[in-house]
């Protein structure tokens, strides 16, 4: 399992009274949502994708998240974020998501985005200042 240390970008993400499930703890799908939710921050913010207008977006192919403790409501998700790797039209992100001062995770996942032209779909090269912001986040296997 990889600890917080492996992780190059962090952002905090408060739960939600709402993400908690019947059985009392977040729901596995609001997990997703905190992977996208690291990933896309870090692309808008560090990459300047432009998600309303840009030529260029990434859509996902692949995600998986394995689960290691139950995350509840009022936690803090300290979701932690890598790149495992950066190809020409695709990235592979890994994700941790942690509670504060935990060192290790609480659930552990990865997705693939796919860069395609906005109207057509079809595969192009991950943008360069998206390539930038991305470069720094990348770590050996």
């Amino acid at each position: 399992m990889n600890r917080r240390a492996s992780y190059r970008h962090f952002l905090d993400i408060p739960t939600r009274w709402m993400d908690n499930d019947i059985y009392g703890h977040v729901n596995n799908v609001i997990y997703y949502s905190y992977f996208d939710t690291v990933v896309n921050e870090h692309l808008v913010r560090a990459g300047g994708l432009d998600i309303h207008a840009g030529p260029v977006i990434g859509v996902v192919v692949e995600t998986f998240c394995r689960f290691h403790k139950s995350l509840v409501f009022p936690d803090i998700v300290e979701a932690g974020l890598r790149v495992a790797k950066l190809g020409n039209s695709s990235v592979k992100y890994e994700i941790g998501l942690f509670r504060r001062a935990d060192e290790d995770p609480v659930a552990t996942g990865h997705f693939v985005h796919v860069w395609v032209d906005r109207a057509t779909r079809q595969p192009r090269p991950v943008p360069a200042d998206i390539r930038h912001a991305l470069a720094a986040l990348v770590v050996s296997s």
